[in-house]
């Protein structure tokens, strides 16, 4: 649906230069591809975005809610509707020790990970070093359910925040949320199953105390590793593809078969890690997908494994 004159009167009226229309989504993905944003808004504090996610669905408007841009594909015919950043508001965080050897962060969703690593490293909480490098914010981490060999949200996150379709503020412990591998989904006795989800505003991370010392030690080594073995210098999207349920990761699948280097126009797998695709400067959201099907079917004739995106493909 387009938006109105109508609607983008009330947008202007009501959030002034906080809204941009027909806003290249390349300015706001790590790959720096996607076609315009019919409408795209960054709200200064919750209420504003409540009040934002009320009206879209009064006017029966899409919305697309985005944290870093870190984990999303936006193809080059753009979004339909509504584009909401997170990264004005949701940004508090607060941390807590008690005696029992516990410690606490509550935390904003649009909160990047790497802030969050740093204050435990920095107040000795252990739980999050496997979170180090990985690119995005908390909101996005926990519908991810992102994680390493190490661990993964699902493992530190008890309690969530939320704002519901109807608009109210609610909070939900961990038996309303389900971890998978990358992947969160809601208990169904807790929250319905409908088109409009609640909106995770703030996360609760449940960490041990331990010696700082060692945690900076043992997170400078993580990071070492990652910069020798993954291209962080470059635009990319991250892990492209889900590891399969067993056997070779999805890296070891498209190097065995040869595909390290391969590139479609200014995309590229990236040698450094064969389930990274980089943009090498001037790549397109189709350049992408077509390396992205090229992958897909090689890996299926030589080993029949089917590849699934770990990346988040949005718009037309």
């Amino acid at each position: 649906m387009m938006l109105t004159k109508k609607h983008k009167k009330w947008l202007n009226d009501r959030f002034g230069n906080q809204v941009r229309f027909n806003e290249p989504m390349s300015r706001h993905t790590s790959l720096r591809v996607g076609g315009p944003a019919d409408a795209y808004i960054a709200p200064n504090n919750p209420a504003d975005l409540g009040a934002l996610c009320q009206w879209c669905r009064q006017n029966n408007l899409p919305r697309l809610i985005v944290g870093n841009g870190t984990n999303l594909l936006v193809l080059d015919g753009g979004i339909g509707g509504i584009v909401i950043s997170l990264k004005h508001c949701c940004r508090a965080r607060q941390l807590t020790r008690n005696e029992n050897g516990r410690g606490q962060i509550v935390a904003g969703a649009a909160i990047p990970l790497s802030a969050l690593c740093n204050d435990a490293i920095r107040h000795g909480l252990k739980g999050l070093n496997f979170a180090l490098g990985i690119p995005g914010t908390l909101g996005g981490a926990i519908m991810m359910n992102a994680g390493t060999v190490s661990g993964c949200m699902g493992d530190v996150i008890t309690q969530v925040t939320v704002l519901t379709a109807a608009g109210e503020i609610r909070h939900y412990g961990k038996k309303a949320l389900t971890f998978e591998y990358r992947r969160m989904t809601w208990n169904p006795e807790f929250i319905a199953a409908t088109a409009d989800l609640p909106l995770i505003l703030e996360g609760t991370l449940q960490l041990a105390i331990a010696d700082g010392t060692e945690l900076k030690s043992e997170a400078e080594a993580i990071l070492k590793h990652r910069a020798k073995s993954q291209p962080l210098h470059r635009w990319s999207a991250g892990s492209f593809f889900k590891n399969p349920p067993s056997g070779p990761t999805a890296g070891q699948l498209i190097d065995q078969a040869g595909l390290k280097g391969t590139q479609v126009g200014g995309a590229r797998i990236s040698e450094h890690h064969a389930n990274w695709i980089v943009n090498t400067g001037k790549a397109t959201a189709t350049d992408v997908i077509q390396l992205k099907d090229l992958i897909q079917s090689t890996v299926s004739d030589l080993y029949t494994v089917d590849l699934e995106p770990e990346v988040q493909i949005v718009g037309t």
